[in-house]
């Protein structure tokens, strides 16, 4: 059968030219771009229900204002805050330990291929995961203070219980794509469901396993540094200390030396798992 030749000249018809998308397709995504437009006028309109711009043109002169007041920063104040920071590592490691310790267990529960029971456990777990996510962790100590009183205390187990939500979704998730064929492999020589977990699923996620961990200590270590503010220790009591009696030199010096603290665990923790991954 001799193939029909369409004339160069030959009028295209619509059924001829290919579109991304159909009429229906484009019209709805107008029309969720134009819903989403009005949301944003009205999400404008709401924030800006009580602001008074007569303040907000004057903060940059107050800016530089507090600025002008900060410099130079008082390099005179910085052994006293060697002890609170020290204080302040010490929340973020010892948090992140005990955060870590807590989350592992949930994480085998959350995930499909370790938990016990998927309707009755792992809902459970999945239920801690989004409890310790949801709550910030100046929230977290703001409670502690209140139950356990003002320290270190409370900022190691608020940094703990908020550790648990981010560890435990990143460590069950890492389990859940593990390679079923070394299960199956671990299986098929009679192991039991605790020799497969320890063969051939525990030293799949140990890489990740690590690496997680190094990057919520990082997290914490920022953290850490504000919990003060609500009366659990570290650097974050000076701080707001020095902005109680507005030294503002002081203050500057703080700052100084949380980023340089920033820095310099950003820099350890992604060595360690450069070095792991």
């Amino acid at each position: 059968m001799k193939p029909t030749l369409v004339p160069p000249d030959a009028p295209t018809t619509y059924a001829d030219v290919w579109t991304f998308r159909t009429p229906r397709a484009r019209l709805a995504l107008w029309f969720g771009w134009l819903a989403l437009v009005a949301l944003f006028v009205y999400c404008w309109q709401v924030m800006n229900a009580d602001t008074m711009w007569v303040f907000v043109a004057d903060a940059p002169g107050q800016a530089a204002d507090l600025g002008s007041r900060m410099w130079p920063p008082s390099m005179a104040y910085l052994p006293e805050l060697m002890a609170p920071l020290w204080d302040t590592l010490n929340i973020a490691t010892l948090g992140t330990l005990g955060g870590v310790i807590m989350a592992v267990p949930v994480a085998f529960l959350a995930a499909r291929n370790t938990t016990p029971s998927r309707v009755w456990i792992r809902p459970v777990a999945l239920l801690v995961i989004v409890t310790s996510r949801s709550i910030n962790s100046l929230i977290w100590a703001l409670l502690l203070v209140a139950i356990l009183g003002p320290g270190l205390l409370a900022g190691v187990v608020a940094i703990a219980l908020r550790s648990i939500g981010f560890v435990g979704k990143l460590l069950y998730e890492a389990i859940e794509e593990t390679d079923i064929r070394q299960v199956e492999a671990v299986s098929a020589t009679g192991a039991s469901s605790m020799q497969q977990l320890n063969y051939a699923i525990v030293p799949q996620i140990l890489p990740a396993f690590w690496g997680i961990t190094m990057f919520r200590w990082d997290i914490n270590i920022r953290e850490s540094t504000i919990l003060g503010l609500v009366g659990a220790g570290g650097i974050g009591l000076k701080l707001q200390s020095s902005i109680n009696v507005l030294a503002w030199p002081q203050v500057a010096t703080i700052l100084l030396l949380i980023l340089a603290t920033v820095i310099v665990s950003e820099w350890v923790s992604a060595r360690v798992r450069h070095a792991i991954l």
